[in-house]
């Protein structure tokens, strides 16, 4: 028999495409230092200081400098904005051993406006407070009434012997340098919330101490409302003040509180706090 014949079209072998040539990457560095400061200046502040600062000494000085940071505040427009920058350009911090500009640490905790106290409605139980436990000690529980603005529905209890909690805060930890505190445009507002449940009554006392860098008192705030009586409808009641003339060498607020039952029950009857607050604001004027 003959051979068979195909009577179909040949195969194509597929021919694969050139692969195209690798992008040459872009060396920042080769930009100019001003255009380099606008490219970082878009880069979020803890990247800057804490991946951006490591890639060369060109880049750490650019970081440790005033400039890339004044940028950054810049961008603000708003009233408060404003006056933040007006404040980071008059309130340079001396060169001090080549230490890194106050501004990196500032931009990247934002320290003005927001609440400096950790945990401040028992979200995370007792963490971040020093704790002195009277009667049956401090508990954690739902809030009978709804507190405006708390970040947690939920509220510190005490006992029916006092109980005492506190907190002290490091003002430069926080992103605050002494220049700035030391400038008298700035005021450090406080509050805190405190009630009963109905069928109990209870006493409170708050204390707020601003301190110097060796802890001498420098100023305070104390409060002692009259005890809220027994049957009172789950009142909550709010206390606030704002220290508007700050003294120089102010570098900690202290932050404490107590609360007990006045019917002296076992177990949780007495003041009940919640979203106590620190907030460090600016002068507008």
């Amino acid at each position: 028999m003959g051979a068979w014949a195909s009577r179909g079209r040949a195969a194509r072998v597929p021919v694969p495409e050139p692969e195209p040539e690798p992008e040459e990457a872009l060396d920042l560095s080769q930009l100019p230092p001003e255009l380099l400061l606008v490219v970082l200046s878009h880069v979020p502040p803890r990247t800057l200081l804490g991946r951006c600062r490591q890639v060369c000494r060109g880049w750490r000085a650019l970081v440790d400098g005033q400039a890339l940071w004044l940028l950054i505040l810049a961008r603000d427009h708003s009233a408060t904005g404003r006056a933040l920058l007006h404040l980071a350009r008059s309130c340079q911090s001396p060169a001090r051993n080549a230490r890194p500009c106050p501004l990196g640490r500032f931009c990247a905790r934002r320290p003005i406006g927001r609440n400096l106290i950790r945990n401040p409605c028992g979200q995370e139980g007792l963490r971040k407070w020093m704790v002195q436990h009277g009667g049956d000690g401090w508990v954690v529980e739902e809030n009978r009434t709804t507190v405006p603005g708390a970040p947690s529905q939920t509220c510190f209890v005490t006992s029916f012997s006092w109980c005492r909690k506190k907190q002290v805060l490091d003002l430069e930890e926080e992103g605050l340098w002494p220049e700035l505190l030391d400038s008298g445009r700035i005021e450090i507002c406080v509050s805190d919330w405190w009630g009963a449940r109905h069928d109990s009554g209870c006493m409170y006392r708050l204390l707020v101490q601003l301190l110097d860098a060796n802890q001498t008192v420098l100023d305070k705030f104390s409060a002692v409302p009259d005890p809220i009586p027994q049957w009172n409808n789950n009142a909550c009641l709010h206390v606030t003040h704002v220290f508007s003339n700050i003294k120089m060498g102010v570098r900690f607020v202290s932050f404490e509180h107590w609360g007990q039952d006045t019917q002296f029950w076992a177990g949780h009857y007495g003041a009940r706090v919640t979203n106590s607050s620190v907030i460090v604001r600016v002068h507008l004027s």
